[in-house]
């Protein structure tokens, strides 16, 4: 059974050693509602898609892959399928010299094998013992993590949400700038103005990154390209597969590999 958010957040936040790991399995389609910690924490999920939220972004996470959370920042996470979660934390006043922005990044091998031995370690521990080594370890790659374009701006103007929202419950939504143009009663040029104010993105950049991070979800739970595709509005699976390929450097097929 999962304990209660509050009394794990007590737990990793009075601990006080400069790093620590821990290990929590959660059932398929779980939320995490928002919290922040003290401590910076590296989210990591050996198994699972994560989706995490913040105030005015997004981030869509597949296994193998992270979401580096400096202190403070309050996040809520939305679990596709089981997801079995493995975090670091990391005491600011120990190394304040760790990224202060929310970033999706890469697991190396080494990172992983690091993150996995670490849960295990429950005890205080001798500075020059095997257990200390892999604690440094870890922090040495943590200084080394690459940002990886899993992110999804989230705009704080209500016109701008209601597209984005649209987007996202019906991604196969073809609406050209002039629908939305006419259907707010906004002008063009405002539009793409106050897409790229509130997202750094244009429309169109912004509707394929919601596309293209939908897709990790549903390919995360075993839907086929073919479907997958057709779902979120592409001609063919090709051109899909084309796309992803240009944004994420792999096809489908072997992103999760």
């Amino acid at each position: 059974m999962l304990r209660p958010l509050d009394e794990l957040l007590a737990e990793v936040d009075e601990v006080p050693w400069a790093v620590i790991s821990s290990a929590t399995d959660y059932p398929e389609g779980w939320l995490i509602e928002p919290h922040s910690h003290a401590k910076h924490q590296l989210i990591y999920a050996i198994e699972g898609v994560m989706v995490v939220h913040s105030a005015s972004s997004q981030w869509t996470v597949p296994p193998s892959r992270g979401i580096w959370m400096p202190s403070g920042h309050v996040h809520s996470i939305r679990c596709v399928g089981s997801v079995k979660m493995r975090s670091v934390f990391v005491r600011t006043d120990e190394f304040p010299e760790l990224p202060d922005e929310i970033r999706a990044v890469s697991i190396s091998a080494l990172l992983s094998e690091l993150i996995k031995a670490s849960v295990s370690i429950k005890a205080s521990y001798e500075p020059n013992s095997r257990e200390a080594r892999i604690m440094h370890l870890i922090l040495d790659e943590l200084t080394l993590l690459p940002t990886l374009p899993l992110h999804l701006p989230q705009p704080v103007d209500q016109r701008i949400r209601t597209i984005c929202s649209a987007l996202q419950s019906d991604p196969a939504d073809r609406s050209l700038l002039s629908d939305w143009s006419d259907r707010l009663n906004l002008d063009e040029k405002t539009i793409q103005r106050l897409f790229h104010k509130e997202t750094g993105m244009t429309f169109g950049r912004w509707r394929q990154q919601a596309r293209l991070l939908l897709a990790l979800e549903r390919i995360a739970v075993g839907e086929k390209i073919i479907d997958v595709a057709g779902a979120l509005g592409y001609d063919s699976p090709s051109a899909f597969t084309t796309m992803f390929k240009k944004q994420f450097g792999k096809t489908p097929n072997h992103f999760f590999k």
